[in-house]
Parts: structure tokens; C-alpha cells; sequence
């Protein structure tokens, strides 16, 4: 008798296994015969569960949840951050199209385009070619015609005239 309590005290304890990681464990498996593709859905899937799981524990915790996204910089600054750089590094400057029709458009806005920044935007249209260089005049001249001298905007139009003309 003192022996079979012997042995079943020496049977290793029962380990409780949670139903999270019994999946993970039949995914390990299933893991071996899946293709890349394959893997990385599941590698995607089993981040969102986690991320899910992450956000319910902060919840219950009473710990809210906010996102917080970086600022991103506005089509003004990153238009003007692409004309210092024209100014500055022509080696390390690109053209960006979407950049160049952003200032085209504003440049006669004294808040979105600086005095500063206007007298480098002058400099970058002596290089102005093409449709851009021919519709910039037609707008310049519209411009100067419609305000007749009495707005800064003008002074701005006859000065783009001047230089493409």
C-alpha cells in the first residue's frame, strides 16, 4: 500500500494549460507546412489578437486608450521646406510636381508664402518651363488685371509678369 501512495505522489503534477496558449501551440505545429505567405497572415493575425488582448487589459484596468499620432507637417510647410531646399542643396533637392503646383497656386498669399520665401520662389520660376511656365504668366496677368495695382497679391502678379515675360 505504501508503495502505490509513493507512486502517485511521484506522478508529475497536472499542468494547466490556458486555451491561448493550447492555440498557439496547434499553430506552432500547423506553422511547419505553411507557405511564406501563409505565415506572414498568421503572424499578422496573431499581432492584432495580441494588440486587441493588450487594449481589453488597459480598458479593464481602467488605463485609457489614445492614440497619438505624430504631427504631420502641412502642405505649406513641406512646400516651403522644398524651396529652401532648392535654395540651399540643389545636390540633395528633388523635384516633386505636387510640391511645385502647391506653391504655384499660393503664391500670391502673403500668409502661406512669406515675403522671405517669395523672393526664393522668383528665383525657382526663372526655371520654370513648360505649360507650368506659360499658365503662370496667364494667372500672374489675370491677377494684376482683376486687382488693378490695389492689393498685395497684385504687387506679387506684376513682379511673376515681369520676371516670365
Amino acid at each position: 500500500k505504501k508503495k502505490k501512495k509513493e507512486k502517485k505522489s511521484m506522478k508529475e503534477p497536472e499542468v494547466r494549460v490556458t486555451e491561448d496558449e493550447e492555440e498557439e501551440e496547434k499553430e506552432l505545429e500547423e506553422e511547419e507546412e505553411l507557405s511564406p505567405e501563409e505565415m506572414r497572415v498568421l503572424e499578422r493575425k496573431m499581432k492584432k489578437e495580441r494588440k486587441k488582448e493588450e487594449k481589453r487589459k488597459l480598458k479593464e484596468s481602467g488605463m485609457s486608450v489614445k492614440k497619438t499620432e505624430p504631427a504631420k507637417p502641412t502642405a505649406a510647410q513641406l512646400a516651403l521646406d522644398y524651396l529652401n531646399c532648392w535654395s540651399e542643396d540643389r545636390a540633395a533637392w528633388k523635384f516633386q510636381k505636387t510640391r511645385q503646383t502647391w506653391l504655384l497656386q499660393h503664391m500670391y498669399d502673403r500668409e502661406k508664402v512669406p515675403d522671405e520665401s517669395f523672393a526664393v520662389l522668383l528665383e525657382y520660376l526663372e526655371g520654370l518651363q513648360g505649360a507650368a511656365r506659360d499658365a503662370t504668366v496667364e494667372q500672374a496677368e489675370k491677377l494684376v488685371r482683376e486687382q488693378d495695382g490695389a492689393a498685395d497679391a497684385s504687387r506679387r502678379g506684376r513682379e511673376v509678369v515681369q520676371l516670365l515675360s
